[in-house]
């Protein structure tokens, strides 16, 4: 998974594509996250040749005039991008398991390595996605208040073997928060807060 921050105009997408291939990778899909200053914040999911190096599909983007790199990581294997569209439809069709389904749905919607549904008033993990950490009481606190809706910059070792992470926290009623996680960044845009409070919005209301 490539964020970058390139030029909000016709033929941008063009150039990142012809840098992308310039080392053989292929582009599987392309979201676009945000746009501001006259740049758009694009999430490319990309696979990458044996043997090919990352930091030379970052130059050959980063080559180009206003482009920047701004987070590159291994995404799960088998991971795709779903639509706030399909995870809302699930949530639809089984109203009395939507905080769940968004849970389990979040880590793709949003592009983050895992999620959690927290009771904060019981201290509880309700539950998590396979790579989701297993908090402590510490771990649970350094996430921040739950029942307000927030970004959290956690440092290496806020759990036992863990490293740095950012975390978005939302409610999403009954004393029920989402935390969605991602192991090194990149930060939570405000449109992908913005959407993230929709649809816990959505969870409240079924």
């Amino acid at each position: 998974m490539m964020r970058v921050s390139l030029p909000d105009r016709p033929g941008s997408l063009g150039l990142i594509a012809s840098a992308v291939g310039t080392v053989g990778a292929d582009i599987r899909s392309i979201q676009i996250v945000g746009k501001e200053h006259g740049q758009a914040i694009d999430d490319f999911t990309l696979t990458l040749p044996n043997g090919a190096m990352p930091d030379n599909l970052v130059s050959a983007c980063t080559a180009i005039e206003g482009v920047r790199v701004l987070w590159f990581s291994r995404y799960p294997e088998g991971g795709s991008l779903q639509s706030d569209i399909e995870a809302l439809e699930r949530m639809q069709r089984h109203p009395d398991q939507a905080a769940q389904l968004l849970t389990e749905s979040a880590p793709l919607v949003f592009h983050g390595h895992w999620a959690l549904l927290l009771d904060g008033r019981a201290g509880e993990v309700v539950f998590g996605t396979d790579m989701a950490p297993e908090l402590t009481p510490e771990g649970m606190q350094a996430l921040g208040p739950l029942e307000e809706m927030h970004t959290v910059e956690l440092p290496s070792d806020w759990l036992p073997s863990w490293g740095e992470t950012t975390a978005a926290v939302a409610p999403v009623g009954d004393g029920l928060s989402i935390v969605v996680g991602r192991q090194g960044g990149p930060e939570f845009l405000a449109s992908e807060l913005a959407r993230l409070k929709h649809l816990c919005g959505m969870v409240a209301s079924a």
